[in-house]
Formats: structure tokens, C-alpha cells, sequence
């Protein structure tokens, strides 16, 4: 077996350059390759295209790449919770491209499968649909979308093998598994790094066939978007 594991975030990085496109797993702040972001803000890389449900906060997640303008545009379903990226989309600095949120997943399951392409009815009759081929099936229309064609995918998981099996923990399970499979170079960050053969089998999420790269990260700050508390009786 070759081996996968790579000693952290800056080596599992290291071939990540300008002009890339890359998803990155996540929901909001929860399941986000918080190691993988933080090497490569410090690498500095640019004029990246970065696929993700949403693009972090201000100070966090994606949002700590659009503060070093290392973002060229943003392939996203949900982007309320960052005013550096309201600021850059307005500006036309950033370019943007909104997608419905099952569509970004099923783009991201389709490239994992080998598919070309998908048909779905979300979009149709609206703005997304513009330039794209529509094709009518049993008397619906349906808009024709592209798998994504990503050079790599980060992904964080909560535990993993030296295999690159991974298991996610509940919601943060959200995108990283389609995203997983669907990089051309699939990079895991993981909280517990363990030897081949330690996982349950039937508690993994993602095959280890899927992963190129994976190691035990560190410090996770784990945030959470916005804190809702109850006041006390």
C-alpha cells in the first residue's frame, strides 16, 4: 500500500498552486479543514476558485483567505455571514457564482461517480438557468449542470486510518464525504489518526480509495456561526 499519511498540514498542501480550484468540506464553521485553510493562507497561494457551501465568517474558515485576497471567485450556496465577501462582491473583486445547495451536492457526487453531468429542475425559470441547455423529460423541463472539475478536495474528518478510511461525526458529516470523492487529489485533515484495520467497517464513510493524503491535525477552535443562548429562569 502507498503510504498516505503526511506529517501535517503544510506538507499535505505543499503541491497546491496559483490558479487552482479546490471544495472545501464543511457547513457554516462546522466540519471545515481549519489546518488545511490556515497553510494556505500562510503559503500565500492566489487566484484560487473555491468550491464550498458557504464562504466562512469574516474572521474564519474561507473567510481568512478572502481577507488575504487569495480567492478569485467563489462557487458557493450560502454567503450571509461574511461582510469582507459582501464587500468584495460589490466591489467586483470577487467573482461569484450561487448555486442551489442540492445542486452543489449532487455536482460534487456526480464527479465522484464519473459522471459528466446532471439534470435537475432546480434553477429552471430563473437566473441560474441562463446559457445553460434545458431538456424536457416526461413532459418537465430540466436544467443540465456540469460535474465540478476540482484539483483537489479538503476535507475534515473526525477520525481516520493510516489507509485513509475516514469517519465523520454527526453534522459535520454535511458535504466533506461528496467532496471526498470527488477531487482529483483528496487532502483529510482528522482529529484521530489511527492504524489500518482499527476502524469499524461498517462505521466508515468514506473509503480509503477515495483519500490521497491524510494526518492527525491539531487545535481545532471548532466555532460555532452564531451563539443562541437561553436566558436563566
Amino acid at each position: 500500500m502507498i503510504n498516505k499519511v503526511v506529517s501535517g498540514a503544510d506538507d499535505a498542501i505543499k503541491d497546491i498552486k496559483d490558479g487552482d480550484t479546490l471544495m472545501l468540506g464543511g457547513f457554516g464553521l462546522c466540519g471545515i479543514p481549519e489546518n488545511c485553510i490556515t497553510a494556505l493562507v500562510k503559503k500565500g497561494i492566489k487566484n484560487l476558485t473555491c468550491i464550498a457551501n458557504n464562504a466562512g465568517v469574516d474572521d474564519f474558515g474561507i473567510g481568512l483567505m478572502l481577507q488575504t485576497r487569495q480567492v478569485k471567485k467563489m462557487i458557493s450556496s450560502y454567503v450571509g455571514e461574511n461582510a469582507e465577501f459582501e464587500r468584495q462582491l460589490l466591489s467586483g473583486e470577487l467573482e461569484v457564482e450561487l448555486i442551489p445547495q442540492g445542486t452543489l451536492a449532487t455536482r460534487c457526487m456526480a464527479a465522484g461517480y464519473g459522471m459528466p453531468a446532471i439534470f435537475t429542475p432546480a434553477g429552471v425559470g430563473t437566473e441560474v438557468a441562463e446559457g445553460k441547455e434545458i431538456r424536457n423529460f416526461n413532459g418537465k423541463d430540466y436544467l443540465m449542470e456540469y460535474a465540478f472539475d476540482a484539483d483537489f478536495a479538503l476535507v475534515k474528518a473526525w477520525k481516520g486510518d493510516t489507509a485513509g478510511n475516514l469517519i465523520f461525526r454527526s453534522t459535520s458529516r454535511n458535504f466533506n464525504p461528496v467532496m471526498a470523492m470527488a477531487g482529483k487529489i483528496t487532502i483529510a485533515e482528522v482529529e484521530h489518526l489511527v492504524e489500518a484495520g482499527e476502524l469499524d467497517p461498517d462505521h466508515i464513510h468514506t473509503p480509503g480509495v477515495y483519500v490521497h493524503r491524510i494526518f492527525q491535525g491539531e487545535n481545532y477552535e471548532k466555532r460555532i456561526e452564531q451563539r443562541t443562548t437561553r436566558k436563566k429562569d
